[in-house]
């Protein structure tokens, strides 16, 4: 990942600092009020006042939500499969067994078996709900499988050119939570369909991106954070952490083995985002954000003599140190208080 964490980028700040005192310095230091430091730097920048965001960006991959496997609901031979990106809907085609369609109705539970009147169950509930949306009604929707369920059954299978039979199964319609793409045909067209055995692979129709985050910044990224996503058209798009994995496991990255957490991101407006399955993109994540706050860059401050740190003002052609505490670290920058300092003033800094 690469990382604005707070402490990640303060620890390895001070160090350069601390190592690199004599270029920003040309005197001594004081503490504030303390003898001033004739010597001017070789360039100076502007104390600034305004919002500080720590951030970071990790490597996500763009794909599809809500992945599952299709598994046929008789035996027989493939004769038909849809086209590996297309979207399958209600009461559209998902595939066939010897010649047989097997069409995609809506709903949470499985199809696991043959329907008749008299029974009753959620896939009785299911499959009613879906025969009022595509308008074959005359029953009330519920859990009980009658007459009048078996007449719309009927009226359904008619528009099909299917046998009247008024009984629906797993050889007649399979249910997921709405429309689908499918990922991957898992059984081609004159292969083997076996009960229980999957014949597809699907996922939403939704894009979602999905990265990875060390355990121990894990924190930066909680259900709900916002961020943008750089994707692989240059453009990029505005979503929020709708997920966070609970089992840490190791990376991808064969050089890191330290546990990561998979994280998922959900795009405010989904329908609007393009790009090929599984290519890679960028993650923003902005985390606290620090308001109305001086920052000056992190390269300005000075490792004091007797601790803590501090940055050189130049005010009427001289110049002085002055003791500083600071606070976040982000942006390439350092928020920075006390000392006297307000905005508009001049800090010194290494010549570029």
């Amino acid at each position: 990942m690469r990382r604005g964490r707070v402490v990640v980028a303060a620890a390895a700040v001070l160090a350069v600092v601390a190592g690199s005192v004599a270029l920003t310095r040309l005197g001594s230091a004081g503490e504030t009020g303390g003898p001033k430091n004739t010597g001017l730097p070789p360039a100076t920048v502007t104390v600034e006042r305004g919002d500080l965001r720590d951030s970071a960006q990790a490597d996500g991959t763009l794909g599809y939500d809500k992945q599952r496997k299709v598994n046929a609901g008789a035996p027989g031979t493939m004769t038909w499969t849809p086209r590996t990106g297309s979207t399958v809907k209600r009461n559209e085609r998902l595939y066939e067994v010897d010649g047989r369609a097997v069409w995609l109705m809506y709903g949470s539970g499985p199809m696991y078996r043959t329907l008749k009147p008299g029974d009753r169950g959620r896939d009785v509930e299911q499959l009613e709900r879906n025969l009022v949306e595509l308008g074959y009604t005359g029953f009330t929707p519920d859990d009980e499988y009658t007459e009048l369920t078996a007449a719309a059954v009927e009226r359904w299978q008619k528009s099909h050119d299917s046998k009247r039979t008024g009984t629906v199964g797993p050889q007649d319609i399979a249910f997921a939570p709405g429309e689908v793409r499918i990922k991957s045909v898992e059984a081609a067209v004159g292969e083997p369909a076996r009960p229980g055995a999957p014949v597809l692979t699907t996922t939403g129709s939704e894009r979602i991106v999905t990265f990875e985050l060390d355990v121990a910044e894990s924190e930066l990224a909680e259900a709900g954070t916002e961020v943008t996503v750089d994707l692989p058209d240059g453009g990029s798009a505005a979503g929020s952490v709708s997920s966070v994995g609970r089992t840490a496991k190791p990376g991808k990255d064969p050089q890191d083995d330290s546990p990561k957490v998979t994280l998922t991101v959900s795009f405010d407006e989904p329908d609007k985002v393009g790009g090929f399955d599984q290519a890679p993109v960028t993650v923003n994540l902005t985390g606290d954000v620090h308001k109305d706050v001086l920052s000056v860059p992190v390269n300005a401050l000075l490792a004091l003599p007797g601790g803590g740190f501090g940055l050189q003002v130049v005010q009427n052609g001289t110049a002085r140190d002055v003791k500083v505490q600071l606070g976040m670290f982000a942006e390439g920058r350092v928020e920075v208080s006390g000392g006297g300092l307000r905005a508009g003033m001049k800090v010194g800094v290494p010549k570029i």
